[in-house]
C-alpha cells in the first residue's frame, strides 16, 4: 500500500484540500477557505501546513476568534450548506472565543468546522499558558466547551485518528438531520507528529447533501389532513431555503390555493408581491399572517423548528380544532406539538405530498381573506414614510433604503431591535435574499457575518443593518472588509443602548434601567462617533440627518469601491407592530402596579397556549 507521511496538521489540511462538492452544477472545493488566529496551539504545525497551500486552501487573517467563526457562519448560510468554511484558534481565550459562534452555527443548523489548539497529550510540561487544570479530571481542557455546541466532538490523540474521524465529521455537517458544527481539539505535541498515511486517504472525493425521502404512511396521514382542510396554511422555514425547494413550495402553494407564512429564517421564500405571500409570521411577524394563523385549521410546518417567536409562545394559533403537519429533515423538529411527522427532505416531501392529495384546493375565499391582510399590512408599512419623525423610526429607514436597493442585495442582521423591525418591514424582491440571525441572536454576527457573506456571494450588495449596541460589542471585520476587499454597506442605527430590550422592561412594567446609556450607571454621557470610529479602519462613511438624505447617501455607497457605514440617529421608543404574544418572566409578587397589571396580562394570554398532545 502506498503511504506519504505527513504530521497530522499537514494531513488534516492535505484531506481537507482534496474534498469535494457541486454547487450550481460546478465541482467547486468542499472547503474554500479558513479563517484563522494563530498562537502557541496553531502556528508552528497547522499554520506550517496551511500555509504552502494558499492557492489550494487560502486563510483569511481574523481579529477575533469569535467574529471570524461567525463569518464562517454567515457565508455557509449564504451557500445554503453547500460549502464550509474552517476556523482555527490557539488554545485557551482563543479556542473560547469561538464557543458563541459554534453555538450560533448549532441553534441555526449551519455546518462549520472548528479546530482549537489544545495542550500536550504528554502532560509532562503541563500547566502549559492559557492551560486551565480540572484537578479531578485531568483530561478535562478548555476544549471541552465546545462539546454541548458541537454536532461532532473530537480530540485527535493519534496521528492516524484522522482517518476515521475527518469523514464522520464531513458527514455530519452535510447531513440536513445532524447538520451543524464539527469540532477538533489538536494537542500539540499530537499535531507534530507524522504518521505514513495511506495515498487514498488523500485522493479527491466529491460530496453532496442527500434528499432523504419521507415514509409512505406520513405522507399519506398528512394527505388525510391537509385534503380536508377548510383553512389551510403553510409556514416557510428556513429548511426551505437549504433545501433548495422554493420552486416547489411556489408552486404547491399556487395550485391548492393555500397561504404562505414565513419564519425569520424563512423569509424570502416568496416576494412580497406574490399572491400566496401572507406575511412574516409571529412575534417578529406582521397582523396579516398572524390574524390568518389564528384562524387556521391545517397548518403545514416546512423546515422550520417551530420557535416560540414563530407560534407567538404557543399562543397564536387559537382554532380549537387546529391541526399541524410538519415537515422537517430532522425528527426532533418533526414531532415536536404532537404534528403528524413527515421526516425527509422538503423538496422530495413536498413532490410525494402533492402527488398525495390529487385535486385538493383551498376554497378560494381563505386566499382571499389572506390577500386583504395582506394589501392592509402594506398599507400599514407605507404609512411609515408619511410621519415627520425627527429621528426618524426604524421603520421609517427600512422602507425608504428598501425602495433604493437593487433586486440581488442582501440584507443581514442579527440581534436587537433591528431583526424584528426587518422581518416585519422588508419587502423581500429576490428569493434568498434575507438573513437575519435569530436562531441565536447574536449580537456581533452583523458586522462579522456580512464579511463571510459578501464572500459568499458574487452578485449585488450586502447590506448589513446593526444598530449601537451591537456595534460597541464587536466591530472589528469593518476593517476585515476594507483589508480584504469584501465590500459591505453597514447601516449603523443608533438609538442610545439596547432599546429594544428597554421596550421590553417597560412593557412589562419595569423601570427603565440599565438598558439605555441615559439609565445606566455613568459619569460621562456621550454620543459614540460611529461615523469617525468606521473611518478609523478604512471605511468610507457619512452620517446621515434626516430621510430626506438618504436617498444621495445610499446611491455614494453604492457606487463606493469599498466598504461603506451610514450612520443615523434613530427614534428609541417608536416600533413597528405585528401583534403576536410572546411569554417571557413576569413577577407574580412586585410593589409596581405596572409589573402586576404586565403579570395579569401574560397571564391571559398563557391561556390561549397549545400544549401539544
Amino acid at each position: 500500500m502506498e503511504t506519504i507521511r505527513l504530521t497530522t496538521a499537514q494531513a488534516i489540511v492535505k484531506w481537507l484540500i482534496a474534498q469535494r462538492t457541486v454547487v450550481d452544477g460546478v465541482e467547486v472545493p468542499l472547503f474554500p477557505g479558513a479563517f484563522g488566529i494563530f498562537g502557541h496551539g496553531n502556528v508552528t504545525c497547522l499554520a506550517e501546513a496551511l500555509q504552502p497551500v494558499q492557492d489550494e486552501l487560502p486563510l483569511w487573517r481574523g481579529h477575533n476568534e469569535q467574529s471570524m467563526a461567525l463569518a464562517a457562519v454567515a457565508f455557509a448560510k449564504a451557500q445554503r450548506g453547500r460549502q464550509i468554511m474552517i476556523a482555527t484558534s490557539s488554545i485557551g481565550p482563543g479556542s473560547t472565543n469561538m464557543v458563541t459562534a459554534a453555538a450560533v452555527a448549532h441553534a441555526n443548523r449551519i455546518p462549520v468546522l472548528l479546530f482549537s489548539g489544545d495542550t500536550f497529550q504528554h502532560r509532562i510540561v503541563d500547566p502549559v499558558l492559557q492551560q486551565i487544570e480540572v484537578f479531578e479530571d485531568p483530561t478535562v481542557t478548555v476544549c471541552d466547551t465546545f462539546k454541548p455546541v458541537s454536532r461532532y466532538w473530537d480530540r485527535i490523540t493519534r496521528p492516524e485518528q484522522v482517518v476515521q474521524s475527518l469523514p464522520q465529521a464531513v458527514a455530519t455537517m452535510l447531513d440536513p438531520q445532524t447538520r451543524g458544527p464539527a469540532f477538533f481539539a489538536l494537542p500539540q505535541d499530537v499535531q507534530a507528529e507524522a504518521y505514513d498515511y495511506p495515498a487514498r486517504f488523500f485522493e479527491p472525493r466529491v460530496h453532496y447533501v442527500r434528499r432523504p425521502g419521507p415514509d409512505p404512511r406520513d405522507v399519506a396521514a398528512a394527505a388525510r389532513l391537509l385534503s380536508n382542510a377548510n383553512k389551510p396554511l403553510i409556514i416557510s422555514g428556513g429548511g426551505v431555503h437549504y433545501s433548495g425547494a422554493v420552486a416547489e413550495l411556489t408552486g404547491f402553494a399556487e395550485r391548492r390555493g393555500i397561504p404562505v407564512v414565513e419564519t425569520v429564517a424563512g423569509k424570502a421564500t416568496l416576494v412580497h408581491n406574490h399572491p400566496n405571500y401572507a406575511g412574516p409570521i409571529g412575534v417578529t411577524g406582521s397582523e396579516a399572517a398572524n390574524a390568518v394563523a389564528e384562524d387556521a385549521d391545517v397548518v403545514l410546518a416546512i423546515g422550520t423548528r417551530l420557535q416560540d417567536f414563530t407560534t407567538g409562545s404557543w399562543a397564536l394559533f387559537k382554532n380549537p380544532d387546529v391541526e399541524f403537519v410538519a415537515i422537517n429533515t430532522a425528527r426532533w423538529d418533526a414531532h415536536k406539538q404532537g404534528a403528524q411527522p413527515v421526516v425527509g427532505d422538503a423538496k422530495v416531501a413536498l413532490e410525494a405530498l402533492d402527488d398525495a392529495i390529487d385535486d385538493y384546493s383551498a376554497p378560494s375565499e381563505w386566499l382571499e381573506n389572506a390577500q386583504r391582510h395582506i394589501a392592509a399590512w402594506h398599507g400599514y408599512l407605507d404609512s411609515w414614510k408619511q410621519l415627520e419623525l425627527d429621528p426618524p423610526a426604524y421603520a421609517q429607514v427600512i422602507q425608504t433604503v428598501n425602495e433604493l436597493c437593487d433586486d440581488e442585495d442582501y440584507i443581514l442582521s442579527a440581534a436587537g431591535g433591528l431583526p424584528g423591525e426587518l422581518t416585519m418591514g422588508w419587502r423581500s424582491k429576490s428569493v434568498g435574499s434575507f438573513d437575519s440571525e435569530y436562531g441565536f441572536s447574536t449580537m456581533g454576527y452583523e458586522i462579522a457575518g456580512a464579511w463571510g457573506a459578501k464572500m459568499a456571494r458574487g452578485d449585488g450588495d450586502v447590506i448589513s443593518w446593526v444598530g449601537d449596541g451591537s456595534y460597541l460589542m464587536m466591530n472589528s471585520d469593518i476593517y476585515s472588509t476594507v483589508f480584504t476587499g469584501h465590500k459591505v454597506i453597514f447601516m449603523v442605527l443608533d438609538n442610545g443602548g439596547f432599546a429594544v430590550i428597554n421596550r421590553l422592561q417597560v412593557n412589562t412594567g419595569g423601570e427603565e434601567f440599565n438598558n439605555l446609556l441615559r439609565t445606566a450607571r455613568h459619569e460621562h454621557y456621550f454620543q459614540v462617533d460611529f461615523a469617525q470610529h468606521a473611518a478609523s479602519m478604512g471605511a468610507a462613511v457619512e452620517r446621515v440627518d434626516s430621510l430626506a438624505d438618504l436617498p444621495d447617501a445610499f446611491a455614494r455607497a453604492k457606487a463606493s469601491d469599498r466598504s461603506y457605514v451610514i450612520v443615523m440617529n434613530i427614534d428609541e421608543y417608536t416600533w413597528t407592530e405585528g401583534g403576536a404574544w410572546w411569554e417571557v418572566g413576569i413577577p407574580e409578587v412586585s410593589e409596581r402596579e405596572q409589573v402586576r397589571l404586565a403579570r395579569g396580562a401574560a397571564d391571559a394570554e398563557k391561556k390561549h397556549q397549545r400544549v401539544g398532545i
